[in-house]
């Protein structure tokens, strides 16, 4: 790719990743668009690198707001039911650890079930499901629902603590939003957070804190692919693919850290739901694109 189509599918992805309306099902289509095939393993590096960049911007932007909250007497400012400041790791574990559980049975389901089993294929990866238009189009309506029905309840959220139960919940439907692209992960946890009666500045906090442990996994999963799929003896440079990405991460990061500030106002001024209503819109564009643009599908 040349660093100008990096450069728009950076910004298309640092903008998007960090707001709920599914960065994925953006980049998937701006790909396409540009001729590429998102599930192939070089493009699926680059778009985990760009993630890696948003990851950056979260750890720049929260790092203040966690380091205080993780201070003596965090749970006087709503993070916990008790005075421990491990309570906040412990549920990022939990969640986390939900979210390996769901997530990984899924993919080992559509990959050796669906995929080998089913329709045949000699081997099944899940990222086969990412050049999939109408099915990034169906997640993305899908989380559009969630957040609308979680922006209309948002006021009546008063908890100021994460309880085991509301990081089991948002853990579940995180690893939900792994196998399927368009089906935003910010947006299906603070929704559900929402919907779990937790208060919006915690329930944004709280999701991009997962949001740090679950990217590392996901980058090493990605590289695995591509070191495995990559024929070495023609002369291929990890170099040459390592370059691209790190250019990326760099409009990733500003344009992620943009996109928090945006996200940040939004929750605080309680319009949540508008985010729903652009992910409807966006679900159509993209089911229209599936079936108008030649070369799309």
């Amino acid at each position: 790719m040349s660093y100008v189509e990096i450069a728009v599918l950076a910004l298309i992805q640092g903008a998007a990743e960090l707001l709920p309306i599914s960065s994925s099902a953006h980049v998937i289509l701006a790909t396409r668009l540009m001729g590429r095939d998102p599930s192939s393993p070089d493009m699926t590096f680059l778009l985990v690198m760009l993630h890696t960049g948003t990851m950056f911007a979260v750890l720049f932007y929260f790092w203040p707001r966690w380091r205080t909250l993780l201070a003596t007497g965090a749970a006087e400012q709503g993070w916990g039911l008790s005075r421990k400041r491990l309570h906040l790791p412990m549920m990022v574990l939990l969640a986390t650890g939900v979210t390996g559980i769901v997530g990984l049975g899924l993919m080992l389901l559509i990959e050796q079930v669906l995929f080998v089993h089913v329709l045949g294929h000699e081997k099944g990866e899940v990222e086969e499901l990412f050049r999939n238009l109408p099915l990034v189009a169906g997640a993305l309506f899908a989380v559009g629902l969630l957040i609308i029905v979680a922006g209309r309840r948002e006021n009546r959220a008063e908890t100021p603590a994460i309880t085991p139960g509301s990081a089991i919940w948002i853990g579940l439907v995180q690893g939900l939003c792994l196998p399927f692209r368009g089906f935003s992960r910010s947006g299906a946890t603070i929704s559900t957070a929402l919907l779990r009666g937790i208060s919006r500045p915690l329930a944004e906090d709280f999701s991009f804190a997962l949001a740090v442990v679950v990217t590392p996994p996901v980058l090493v999963r990605s590289v695995h692919r591509l070191l495995k799929t990559t024929d070495w003896s023609s002369g291929a440079d990890l170099g040459q693919l390592l370059l691209p990405g790190l250019f990326g991460m760099v409009f990733s990061f500003l344009a992620g850290l943009a996109a928090l500030r945006f996200l940040s106002a939004m929750l605080e001024q309680g319009r949540w739901r508008y985010f729903g209503y652009y992910c409807l819109l966006a679900a159509v564009g993209v089911a229209v694109a599936a079936v108008v643009l030649p070369g799309v599908t």
